[in-house]
């Protein structure tokens, strides 16, 4: 039967294919103008480049049109520099991502030289080129491994990385040694130095926040980033997909006592397999009835679910899943001074710095017994999906990209093109070795290993976990043969390690996918052998993580072998129909250390790994689709933010907002004049004689207009009173000011909005159509009360107010800039990645909290004082 993707293909024809030939038809003219180029001395190369960016000024001259030109020079360069000259498949993939799409090329096929063809011809509009790949290594690597060739070519080249930033420098040497040579051209410099620099590699953690740093600082030479223009993702199914389920955040300490996450942590510690149901497909744990009374006998309590603990249930509910779905050594490590660190579960990575959010990330410390650090307060977020949309293009390329196109396409509106290998494949794919146990599969493996490395030939074993990876190791330490272990806890020696796998006899025991980025290449004699090795300990959940593992063999036309072994123990098999297959492999008697290669059971694996992908899609899908509102608020709040750090002089925004609540208090009450008198009074200090005059306007145009009148005299008179440059300044201040506390607060709302609406389902209501309504609300709130305090900030300041904030306001923007230029800070995170230099930022929001309790106290106390004169009065 054919399916419906195959008979559309058949009446349509591929569009993989139509897409390659059109863009083998650009790489003929490429080639065309090899000859051109070749021809031209060095000097001559160098040139080029200011040729092409004055071609670009051009009428009817663009990127497109240029492109052949850009493409022959850049591989003439990298040929003469590097000693690289660039495939067609190359040239085709550099193609595709210039016209902002996603370049899926295999292992070993180049894809860090294919980024200069984009990147050189995009940075030739002079608008900055991001390249991001994964961790701070590779960055580091690419950024001055290709600075070579940017130099050459008259662009500069820049890097940021997790603890510095640094541009390609061929004239300048580090003093420190660094294991590869290229990284001694890397010359410090500030965060806005190299965002500055034409090419910018970084990683995506390090973009992101200081998209956010930069929305939070109040000086506008405190802003790091240009414009966001054109982006290119490696590894960008990693970034975009794996890592898209958590955002980024930047936020402070706030107050929450540990006992109460290490009280439940000793609480779940004593429930057993019976006192809760586990649903290990969704990731979700309940407690039964009679796990109910067990919880509430061990606190001593009548009703855990009653009003006074809604508290409790909160630190039950992580405390229990801390202590059912969250595994030591595969979702996280225990570091040496007691840290919990979180593993990437598609890497294998350690992911510094990131906790969970909710409280999860405490009750995990409470479980292991190790230091309980405070939860956050949210100061600033974003998704990488939303960060990544702010780009004006963005591209990516990875090894595999297929199997997630309908996600690719509708996120972030990106086509997956699948750029053909340069050499053939020739590496052999065997079937799945399917065993009893999860013990005789390890012994098998620790077999077959030791038999290859017998005849020198190399072996690659992936695994999903760290804890995985140790189990084969100890049976490789009971044989006796030599190996090197690659996962979290040692991925500073990741390079190094994959490096040296291709070598004979090599043996390397990796998390899956750990050292991506990082060619394996065969070495001497090893061709001859048969080539890399590579064997899977288990399915992953995602069949995209194990073509990765697959891919890291068969290198540009090598040879190869790759297979799986899974047990029906494995997580997967054993939650997709395990034990179904264990007792048939019983019935008709095979013993535990025979193991099976059928294609039904594969079929059953793969069908397994689907609806586990489906799964995860709908997930990141729903995540989008909340975050997509406040996303809305985050843009709105920014170009304000924006709008007022980049502008010296906002008096026309204060009058705007003075008429605009003149209105609202003159106009629309026109049927009861007097309640306007209360709130009119605490924001515009007017004399009681005055406002009675207005209030006894019986028209409302009348009315706006005398009001409108007296409210602009304040205003002068307040201009006179502190003087104009002054006003400005605590104007500036007081605008950014309230606007962050104000977010931090809406932030804060929004979470807990999201926290609950779920329970709006059982109204048969959708929760999202509630969010959005609620949000919305809380976000109009949020405009009314921004509008309604800075005019109450700025019509009650008085000179000597203006000198002590301005006085303060010079201190604080002097100690920013140091801190800046010698990048350094505290890391405070909650569910994102760590921030260098926000700690400035944690004051400002303590400074704020305690600014406006000041306020408040203030403005209580003044109507207080009315009420009595009023009182009096009567």
């Amino acid at each position: 039967m054919i399916s419906r993707q195959g008979a559309l293909t058949k009446i349509f024809g591929d569009p993989q294919a139509k897409t390659i030939k059109r863009l083998q038809k650009k790489v003929a003219v490429i080639n065309g103008l090899e000859e051109k180029y070749k021809k031209l001395s060095k000097a001559d190369l160098k040139k080029q480049t200011e040729l092409l960016k004055k071609r670009l000024q051009k009428k009817g001259e663009s990127l497109d049109t240029i492109l052949p030109d850009a493409f022959a020079l850049v591989r003439e360069a990298s040929d003469r520099v590097l000693g690289m000259r660039h495939f067609d498949v190359q040239l085709i993939g550099g193609i595709v991502l210039h016209e902002g799409s996603v370049a899926e090329m295999k292992t070993g096929e180049g894809k860090t030289l294919v980024a200069t063809l984009s990147a050189y011809l995009n940075a030739l509009e002079q608008k900055g080129v991001h390249i991001v790949s994964v961790n701070d290594y590779l960055v580091q690597r690419d950024a001055a491994w290709m600075g070579e060739l940017y130099h050459f070519l008259g662009l500069s080249t820049a890097v940021i990385i997790n603890e510095a930033s640094f541009i390609f420098d061929p004239s300048y040497t580090a003093d420190a040694s660094h294991d590869d040579p290229r990284l001694t051209h890397l010359r410090p410099v500030t965060r806005k130095e190299a965002y500055a620099a034409d090419i910018t590699y970084g990683t995506n953690n390090e973009f992101g926040f200081d998209y956010l740093r930069d929305n939070m600082v109040d000086e506008v030479e405190l802003l790091r980033q240009r414009d966001l223009h054109y982006v290119i993702v490696d590894e960008v199914d990693s970034i975009l997909i794996d890592e898209a389920r958590t955002p980024l955040i930047i936020s402070a300490p706030a107050a929450e006592n540990p006992e109460s996450y290490i009280q439940f942590a000793k609480v779940t510690a004593k429930l057993v397999p019976e006192d809760y149901t586990l649903d290990e497909k969704r990731k979700m744990v309940a407690l039964t009835d009679e796990g109910v009374e067990k919880v509430q006998r061990l606190l001593g309590v009548k009703n855990l679910y009653s009003p006074e603990y809604v508290r409790s249930v909160y630190h039950l509910d992580q405390a229990l899943r801390a202590q059912t779905l969250f595994k030591r050594d595969k979702d996280y490590v225990v570091s040496n001074d007691g840290e919990v660190i979180i593993v990437d579960e598609f890497t294998g990575r350690l992911m510094q710095g990131r906790r969970y959010n909710e409280g999860l990330h405490q009750a995990i410390e409470a479980k292991e017994k190790v230091e309980v650090l405070q939860e956050s307060m949210t100061l600033a977020t974003v998704s990488f999906q939303n960060y990544f949309r702010l780009y004006k293009k963005l591209s990516g390329m990875t090894g595999t990209a297929f199997t997630e196109a309908e996600e690719f396409q509708q996120i972030y509106s990106l086509d997956v093109v699948q750029i053909p290998s340069n050499k053939p494949i020739a590496r052999v794919d065997e079937q799945d070795l399917i065993f009893r146990t999860e013990k005789a599969k390890l012994k098998a493996i620790a077999d077959v290993i030791v038999e290859y490395h017998k005849v020198g030939r190399p072996v690659l074993v992936g695994s999903a976990s760290i804890a995985k990876n140790e189990l084969i190791a100890d049976w490789l330490k009971k044989y006796k043969v030599p190996f090197e272990i690659l996962n979290a806890k040692n991925n500073e020696r990741e390079a190094a390690i994959i490096e040296k796998a291709g070598e004979k006899g090599a043996i390397t025991l990796a998390t899956n996918i750990a050292g991506r980025g990082t060619d394996i290449k065969l070495g001497e004699g090893v061709k001859e052998l048969g080539g890399l090795v590579v064997i899977g300990s288990e399915r992953h959940e995602s069949r995209r993580i194990d073509n990765q593992l697959r891919g890291r063999g068969g290198r540009q036309g090598d040879p190869g072998l790759t297979q799986f072994y899974v047990s029906t123990e494995d997580d997967l098999m054993r939650i997709f129909q395990g034990e179904r297959i264990s007792s048939l492999m019983g019935r008709i008697g095979m013993d535990d250390d025979t193991p099976i290669q059928h294609k039904m059971v594969s079929n059953t694996l793969e069908a397994a790994q689907k609806r586990v992908e489906g799964f995860n899609f709908d997930i990141r899908k729903n995540v989008v689709q909340y975050d997509n509102v406040i996303n809305r608020h985050r843009r709105v709040v920014y170009t304000i933010r924006r709008k007022i750090l980049e502008g010296a002089d906002i008096k026309t925004e204060i009058e705007r907002l003075i008429e605009a609540k003149v209105h609202d208090l003159t106009v629309l009450p026109a049927k009861n004049n007097k309640n306007f008198t209360p709130e009119f009074e605490e924001i515009f200090p007017l004399n009681d004689k005055k406002i009675k005059a207005i209030g006894a306007e019986k028209k409302d145009k009348a009315r706006y207009e005398l009001a409108l009148k007296e409210v602009t005299k304040l205003y002068k008179a307040k201009e006179e009173e502190v003087e104009t440059d002054a006003l400005r300044k605590v104007e500036r201040e007081v605008y950014l000011q309230v606007l962050d506390t104000l977010w931090m607060q809406h932030l804060e709302n929004m979470q807990h909005l999201r926290d609950g609406i779920h329970w709006r389902s059982v109204g048969q209501r959708d929760p999202l159509v509630e969010y959005r309504s609620e949000s919305q609300k809380l976000f109009d709130s949020l405009q009314q009360t921004l509008r309604d305090e800075v005019l109450r900030a700025i019509m009650h300041v008085t000179a000597r107010d203006a000198v002590a904030r301005t006085a303060e306001r010079h201190e604080t923007a002097l100690t920013r800039l140091a801190e800046s230029a010698v990048e350094k800070g505290v890391n405070e995170i909650s569910a994102g990645e760590a921030n260098r230099d926000d700690d400035f930022n944690v004051k400002k929001a303590e400074t704020h909290s305690e600014a406006n309790q000041k306020k408040n106290a203030a403005r209580k106390k003044k109507k207080h004082q009315r009420q009595n004169r009023k009182s009096g009065r009567k």
